[in-house]
């Protein structure tokens, strides 16, 4: 079919069921009722739009279906004209239509207005001008038709008109012009104004000067079409930007949210003063507080998002504005609103955001909200942000913060130990007052996690007698009695002589009862008799061992007991070396000092011979016994004070230091990177047709808007990276050559096929078919085509992809064979393989989201490092570019050569998906390096195909 004659719409076609021959067509249109043409006609505009003209019919119609009166068969009719060849081969047209033009021009004088409107609507879509010429003067004559129905889509007709054949109705923007001056309908003058902007802009520049004052009170279609001609107009002419922004800046408090938002938008293209942009940015922030649909909520976070990121401290006065938007129950607004509160945040008004966030954490208590929990966590990591970088505040709200230490939420409560234990480090002044609340909220405390970030704080930050005595009693009292093993024996032996001596009194009770030779009988609380055997009388020694395990115990010492962590253990023993050392620096008198050397190594033996005992639920692991004992050793043991007093005392406090360091750096290096993007004055100006994808500046928004939604932004489309991006489909000898190139966008894959014949014959109905695997889902059926001898022809194959996943597209070219012993042609296409780097991205998260990320995930893919490179750092550094992951592992922790190396890696898909790798690899003297990588992803299809990505990776480099 010729390109004009493409259709609009692809309807599928059933090849299973039997399709009606010519002459069941031309009986059914000829003597068919009304009904009977219905169904006759869909069966035809079917079997036309998948290629088939069916020519021969086009009498029957004009002859049996054009008289008809029926509404639903005229409505048939026009996608028929619509489709059906209109000429002859020599390009004229043909003769049937005339009798087409007058029955037209009759539906254009019907008195019924629906039929006029409907063939209006029609003739938009005709593309020939001998059909259109005859009905000229009636589609003109309807722009006066009492009904704005037929009014309004005349409008569209005369426009569509003049667009394709401007000598037909050469007067039509003066028409246009002249009806909407005088027009009262909204719906009508909106559309004419629209039809204006695209025929004549002039014109409609200059009808719009003169109703500036009454846009206001326009319909909302209406002004939207203002909006869009300000937009267009505005980049060509600057002499009404002024009568512009005063128009937009009016919308901006229209009634229609849409209104709002295009005009903040189309704002911020025609001028950057400082009082324009903060009316954008507050038209934006209500538009969020106002909006019930939480998906447009985040569409406008976003663009006041991008608003804010190219101002430098202009709008800070807003931060209050936006944490309105925190009464929102969906936590994704809650967490974007927070994000770009917290980058407003400044020394004046840092205050402000404290109170009103320690108001929400408050709520977060009384009240009860869809992911409470969720929402408390953000709240304590955006206190936590604004304390650390606002010294003055941090004394104000980390007491607030430490009641949630024994939050029964774990992420909120170890978010807040993190906290405290960065103030202490950062602000000394406020190490003494901490630390008492600390220890006075240490008894509350409830997850191992939380305990081992607060012994960590103590065993650091205990600088004197004092201190370390309050430490030290908080800490008893939180393990209960001493030795654990003697109390826990203790309590089994009384839970032993109390059921002795209750059966004993139960025995001298049941002597006064008579018996007989019948098994002897036991009196039930109701004064029954039950008899007792030898089974039911002996006592369970396993449940009153489970009694006493279950039984009330201080914190610390439950968690080492029932949960089996002895983790913390190895924490709390360090913890105990590190307090009695420097009470040994900072006391003189020795029997106090080999006191509390005692008293920890009795608690640390405590902990390894209760961990070996029956009482706990799992026995202790041969790490945490390693680690005990050598803190028992570092103890009982002075023989090197110097070095283990530098180790124990000063270098764990000196990493901690360097990590926040390192922190502080990494976040300032982003903010300078991100400064650097911005936009300069002596850039250059960016032709999008011209230079490659590789800078936006310059560029439109809405043309940015068009090129992502194309995915045409990206690098590589470029032609030379196109070019390397071919997959050969087929061999040079196959009677049909093809090649793809493979474009991946965000969400779906585009391959661009091309089909050569290379036979000396037409291929007939050649089809090309393809299959999937993996999460790929095929669009679009294909379409049959007929390729004539040595010609070419492109085919687009649209893929739709629904996860992070390696796949693969596989299919063969079908066509008709001339030869008498075959019905059909097969050429059978080389595999594609859709990388899985396509849709990964590197992405950082600190180290405690890594940790919970890494224990939550459940598919974990093991992968043993085979490769000839020698050096651990470029094996490193070669895997992150293979992956596209980035490396959490702070740069300084990476530094020298021991012959060890271990690094986190992270990355996130488009789809939201995350990504973990945990590297750990050695180099054994002169010997290949030698190791595994753990992947880790909530899902099976991204730690398989990331795993079999490193291994075709390592294959390369060797």
């Amino acid at each position: 079919m010729a390109t004009t004659d493409l259709c609009y719409t692809l309807v599928h076609q059933d090849d299973a069921t039997e399709q009606p021959t010519l002459q069941d067509f031309q009986r059914a249109l000829e003597k068919g009722s009304d009904e009977v043409r219905i169904q006759t006609m869909q069966k035809l505009l079917i079997i036309m739009l998948n290629g088939d003209p069916m020519e021969k019919l086009l009498l029957h119609v004009i002859r049996f279906v054009l008289p008809s009166k029926n509404k639903q068969l005229k409505k048939l009719l026009h996608f028929y004209w619509e489709i059906c060849p209109k000429t002859k081969p020599d390009g004229k047209l043909k003769e049937e239509f005339i009798l087409v033009c007058n029955a037209l021009r009759n539906d254009l004088q019907h008195p019924n207005e629906y039929i006029r409107g409907a063939t209006l609507r029609f003739l938009c879509k005709i593309r020939e001008a001998e059909v259109l010429e005859p009905l000229i003067a009636s589609v003109r004559a309807c722009l006066e038709h009492r009904h704005s129905y037929v009014r309004k889509n005349a409008v569209f007709a005369i426009g569509s008109i003049y667009r394709h054949f401007d000598f037909l109705f050469p007067d039509a923007p003066e028409v246009i012009q002249t009806f909407l001056a005088n027009e009262a309908d909204m719906s009508c003058r909106r559309n004419a104004f629209v039809v204006l902007c695209n025929i004549d802009r002039p014109l409609a520049v200059e009808y719009l000067l003169q109703v500036f004052p009454l846009v206001p009170q326009f319909d909302e279609l209406l002004q939207l079409a203002v909006l869009e001609l300000i937009r267009k107009d505005s980049k060509a002419n600057s002499v009404n930007k002024g009568a512009y922004i005063r128009c937009v800046s009016e919308l901006l408090t229209a009634a229609s949210h849409s209104v709002k938002y295009e005009a903040a938008n189309i704002l911020m293209v025609l001028t950057s003063n400082p009082a324009a942009v903060k009316a954008a940015a507050t038209c934006y922030i209500e538009l969020v507080v106002k909006e019930s649909d939480n998906n447009v909520k985040l569409i406008v976070l976003d663009r006041l998002d991008n608003l804010l990121s190219k101002q430098d401290r202009m709008l800070d006065d807003l931060v209050m504005d936006i944490l309105r938007v925190l009464s929102s129950p969906d936590i994704d607004v809650r967490r974007k609103a927070l994000r770009i509160a917290m980058s407003l945040v400044s020394s004046r008004n840092v205050q402000e955001v404290i109170l009103f966030l320690k108001k929400e954490l408050v709520k977060t208590h009384d009240q009860e909200y869809e992911k409470n929990t969720e929402y408390r966590q953000l709240l304590v990591q955006s206190i936590h942000s604004c304390a650390v970088k606002f010294s003055e505040v941090a004394a104000n709200v980390v007491h607030v913060l430490m009641e949630f230490l024994g939050d029964s939420n774990n992420p909120s409560a170890v978010d807040v130990v993190s906290f405290v234990r960065e103030v202490m480090e950062k602000f000394p002044g406020l190490r003494r007052s901490v630390l008492d609340k600390l220890l006075e909220t240490f008894m509350d405390m409830k997850s191992g996690k939380v305990f081992r970030g607060a012994l960590w704080i103590i065993g650091e930050y205990c600088q004197d007698a004092q201190e370390i005595d309050e430490a030290w009693q908080q800490i008893r009292s939180a393990l209960g009695e001493i030795p654990i093993l003697a109390s826990e024996q203790r309590l089994l032996e009384s839970a032993e002589e109390d059921e002795q001596s209750s059966e004993k009194k139960e025995d001298d009770h049941t002597k006064s009862v008579p018996s007989s030779n019948a098994a002897p009988r036991r009196i039930l609380p109701d004064g029954t008799y039950a008899t007792e055997s030898s089974y039911t009388a002996q006592p369970s020694s396993s449940a009153k061992l489970d009694a006493v395990k279950s039984a009330s115990k201080p914190p610390l010492r439950a968690l080492l007991l029932v949960n089996g962590d002895y983790f913390l253990g190895t924490v709390l023993s360090t913890t105990l070396t590190k307090l009695a050392l420097r009470y040994s620096t900072i006391v003189n008198d020795a029997a106090a000092v080999n006191a509390r050397r005692a008293e920890a190594m009795l608690i640390m033996t405590s902990i390894i011979r209760v961990g070996q005992s029956q009482f706990v639920t799992h026995h202790i692991d041969e790490d945490s016994y390693d680690r005990i004992m050598q803190d028992i050793r570092v103890v009982g043991n002075r023989q090197h004070e110097k070095v283990i007093d530098k180790v124990y005392l000063e270098d764990s406090r000196n990493a901690f230091a360097k990590q926040i360091q390192a922190e502080e750096k990494r976040a300032a290096a982003e903010k300078e990177k991100d400064k650097a993007a911005e936009v300069q004055v002596d850039d250059a100006i960016v032709f999008r047709q011209f230079s490659k994808k590789t800078n936006d500046t310059g560029v439109d928004e809405y043309e940015q808007d068009l090129v992502r939604a194309t995915g045409t932004l990206d690098t590589k489309d470029d032609l030379m990276s196109k070019l390397s991006r071919i997959v050969q489909l087929t061999g040079f000898s196959d009677s049909v050559y093809a090649e793809a190139v493979v474009n991946v966008h965000q969400y779906d894959i585009l391959m661009d096929v091309l089909i050569v014949n290379q036979t000396a014959e037409t291929l007939q109905n050649l089809t090309v078919e393809f299959a999937t695997l993996g999460d790929l889902k095929l669009v679009d059926r294909p379409v049959a085509h007929n390729l004539a001898p040595h010609s070419f022809l492109t085919v687009k194959a649209p893929i739709k992809v629904s996860s992070t996943e390696t796949g693969v597209i596989f299919g063969n070219i079908v066509y008709d064979s001339n030869t008498a012993n075959e019905n059909s042609s097969v050429v059978v296409l080389n595999d594609i393989h859709i990388d899985i780097m396509d849709y990964i991205n590197p992405a950082y998260c600190t180290e405690t989201q890594f940790r919970n990320m890494w224990s939550e995930f459940e598919w974990e893919n093991k992968v043993n490092v085979n490769t000839n490179i020698s050096d651990l750092r470029v094996y490193l550094k070669h895997i992150m570019d293979s992956t596209n992951m980035s490396c959490l592992t702070p740069e300084k922790q990476l530094e020298g050569d021991c012959g060890f190396l271990s690094a986190n890696m992270y990355a996130r898909s488009i789809f939201g998906e995350d990504a973990l790798a945990n590297l750990s690899i050695e180099k054994p003297g002169e010997g290949p390096i030698a190791g595994h990588i753990r992947i880790r992803s909530k899902t099976q299809g991204i730690a398989l195909s990331l795993g079999d990505k490193i291994t075709l990776a390592q294959k390369a480099a060797a």
